[in-house]
């Protein structure tokens, strides 16, 4: 059963019953996932972006868009309209297959993986993790990668509160540690 299929079946109906809903539209659901790099690197190396760019096409299977800096700040040496990261955001069938991705196979293959802080669930229930290095995604070959960079995952959802997106996350399977 995949975790879109599970989600309908069993979990929308318990979270509908736990909180007390009565309109199914109602109920908390992933909205996007939005996958990111911040470019620090790339200010100094130009194949920067290249690199990284091909490395989110091969994690998410859609080309990154580049963001660029809304104004200048002196200290880091950032003009306006400056590209500054990359990010991919998904929904619908892709969304749901990278989920299963994300906390079937990455997760479980992260070193010293000790699990999430619900520290990392903000006021609206969306969750943001942060890695370090790419390599525990499994499309990505350790042997075959120039330099590491780190990303970061963002899950949004339409909870509305924090209590009904931790929720909704436990209940997908996120692998909180408190």
């Amino acid at each position: 059963m995949t975790l879109k299929e599970r989600y309908t079946k069993e979990i929308a109906p318990a979270l509908a019953k736990e909180f007390g809903i009565a309109n199914a539209l109602a109920v908390p659901k992933i909205s996007a996932i939005t996958v990111s790099i911040g470019a620090s690197q790339g200010l100094k190396d130009p194949k920067f972006f290249e690199t990284a760019e091909n490395v989110l096409a091969r994690i998410t299977g859609q080309r990154a868009v580049k963001t660029k800096a809304k104004q200048s700040i002196a200290s880091f040496k950032i003009r306006k309209g400056m590209v500054v990261g990359l990010r991919v955001t998904m929904r619908g069938p892709r969304m749901w297959h990278f989920l299963e991705k994300l906390l079937r196979v990455t997760f479980p293959r992260i070193r010293d993986f000790r699990g999430i802080t619900t520290k990392h669930v903000d006021a609206r229930g969306n969750i943001s993790v942060g890695f370090r290095e790419f390599l525990s995604f499994p499309e990505i070959r350790p042997d075959e990668v120039e330099r590491v960079h780190g990303l970061e995952v963002t899950v949004s959802n339409t909870a509305g509160d924090r209590a009904k997106g931790i929720a909704l996350l436990r209940a997908l399977g996120f692998p909180f540690n408190d």
